[in-house]
């Protein structure tokens, strides 16, 4: 049985989906791509062996020779699409976001709920990363006894857009990390605090959070847009008797001139290559099989995520600690 796989979006992201697809999953085609910019769609497709192009999203879920649908689409259009696809009965993983918005989320949710079967899977990749996996097992073997904190940062190069800003910082960028987090500490958020450092030029400075979870353990993430050094994702989970902390990713070092040195990613598609594979294998049994990946993201995921970014703009707007208010879990995603 080979699933016939639609890449929605040409940018970046969905070239790289649309090169796994053709590449590195067996029992997969790359049926479709599909984009706004017709030239831009039909590159990609020719790079990677699609037989068709659309520039008719909405169009390419209702599609007969499309079984499953990746969207890499802009984040607006990640909720219509998804819902598309449920209509359409087509397994989707939907690049991050669900939505920016807790409540296109929750209409998402409606929608997979009313047809009875899961359909969406969120592409919050990390928790497919070896060095998270590895600290989720840590605590789950009761290595670290306890868990109290958990410390995270997220660094790039420089931001990817000169109106970026300290809100989109948590909106655009620290979801990987509110996502990954509860993945990890098997958790939920009680409140969010969020503050700006002064940086001397008009860049925009990093984003510190403070959250604080149901269970009593703090957590801090801090998102630096303009790290200017490298690509940088590292966390430690402290726990009462011991801790684990991430590494730098770097496969070589270099020893010369009485100095020695490693080096760092501009960006993270080679950081995160190899988690995009295994989500990737995932989604597509989830296409062959209906069952839903026990380590992949659902929507109540999407719709945390978006709750947690509503509030931390909020924090950090007004200054103070928010609390972080959820609907009650549906049943269906437990």
């Amino acid at each position: 049985m080979t699933i016939r796989i639609a890449v929605i979006g040409a940018g970046v992201m969905g070239a790289d989906h649309a090169r796994i697809v053709a590449e590195d999953l067996p029992g997969a085609s790359l049926q479709l791509v599909c984009d706004m910019d017709e030239a831009r769609a039909r590159t990609v497709a020719d790079t990677f062996g699609a037989p068709d192009i659309s520039t008719d999203p909405e169009g390419v879920a209702a599609r007969k020779d499309v079984d499953a649908i990746i969207v890499a689409s802009p984040d607006a259009t990640h909720a219509p699409l998804s819902k598309a696809c449920i209509a359409a009965g087509k397994r989707v993983l939907c690049e991050k976001p669900l939505s920016q918005a807790s409540a296109d989320c929750i209409a998402v949710m409606e929608a997979e709920q009313k047809s009875g079967a899961k359909f969406v899977q969120l592409g919050f990749m990390r928790r497919y990363d070896r060095s998270y996996e590895e600290m989720k097992r840590a605590l789950a073997d009761g290595r670290l006894g306890r868990p109290l904190m958990m410390h995270n940062f997220h660094r790039n190069v420089e931001t990817p857009a000169a109106d970026f800003t300290g809100a989109m910082a948590i909106t655009n960028s620290a979801p990987h990390e509110f996502d990954v987090v509860r993945y990890v500490l098997s958790t939920e958020y009680a409140s969010i605090s969020a503050f700006q450092p002064k940086r001397s030029d008009a860049r925009v400075a990093p984003v510190f959070m403070v959250l604080e979870t149901v269970d009593g353990q703090l957590v801090n993430i801090e998102i630096n847009n303009n790290a200017a050094y490298g690509y940088d994702v590292r966390a430690e989970l402290i726990g009462e008797r011991g801790t684990v902390a991430m590494n730098n990713v770097a496969y070589t070092r270099i020893d010369s001139a009485l100095a020695q040195s490693t080096s760092y990613d501009a960006d993270w598609r080679t950081r995160y290559a190899d988690a995009y594979r295994r989500q990737n294998r995932d989604f597509l049994r989830f296409a062959m099989t209906g069952e839903f990946p026990a380590t992949a993201a659902n929507c109540w995921d999407g719709y945390c995520a978006a709750v947690v970014a509503e509030a931390g703009v909020k924090a950090l707007h007004e200054g103070r600690r928010v609390p972080v208010e959820m609907i009650a879990k549906p049943e269906f995603y437990t």
